[in-house]
């Protein structure tokens, strides 16, 4: 019989999809007031990978943020639930403007949360689920079949890298 065991805390990151840097602001203000401080940003990175979003405005593009403060893994229905919210309240009465996905990583996963099922998707509670995107094998990090287009570019490839390297330090408490 295997003991319950209680993992290490996750290393939270946001994906930020807007069309104005005013809303991308607004958003990572209300988001840093939430989570605390940023210790990762992208630059901004056009997204053309689907016409899904085209509500939320034109020449879209996503930032991606990692925040200092680890996370239990089990907070991450209650910030999705928040980010929803966060999304609503940024919109106000308007057409949806931002779209923000929250998700967290450990040393071996990338994770996001969502409220669309699917067979992939590991329900959570409260309406939100959860999606691998990849895991980490060979020093690489491994796609799924179903990890979006957008999550195959370099660039955001980079970006997990990069807070793998930061969130290792954290755990090492360097």
């Amino acid at each position: 019989m295997s003991e319950p065991v209680i993992p290490v805390r996750a290393k939270l990151f946001t994906g930020i999809l807007a069309g104005s840097d005013l809303v991308l602001e607004r958003a990572e203000l209300m988001l840093r007031k939430k989570f605390g401080e940023i210790d990762y940003k992208t630059m901004k990175m056009p997204f053309e990978h689907t016409e899904y979003y085209s509500k939320v405005g034109r020449n879209l593009f996503r930032v991606f943020l990692s925040f200092k403060k680890l996370v239990r893994r089990e907070d991450i229905v209650k910030i999705k639930l928040f980010t929803n919210g966060l999304e609503k309240k940024i919109s106000g009465k308007g057409n949806r403007c931002v779209n923000i996905d929250p998700g967290y990583m450990t040393l071996s996963n990338v994770y996001l949360a969502t409220c669309k099922e699917f067979f992939h998707r590991a329900y959570l509670r409260e309406g939100v689920y959860l999606e691998n995107e990849y895991r980490y094998m060979g020093r690489r990090l491994e796609p799924w079949d179903w990890t979006p287009p957008d999550y195959l570019k370099d660039d955001y490839k980079q970006f997990f890298y990069n807070i793998r390297v930061v969130y290792t330090r954290q755990l090492k408490g360097k």
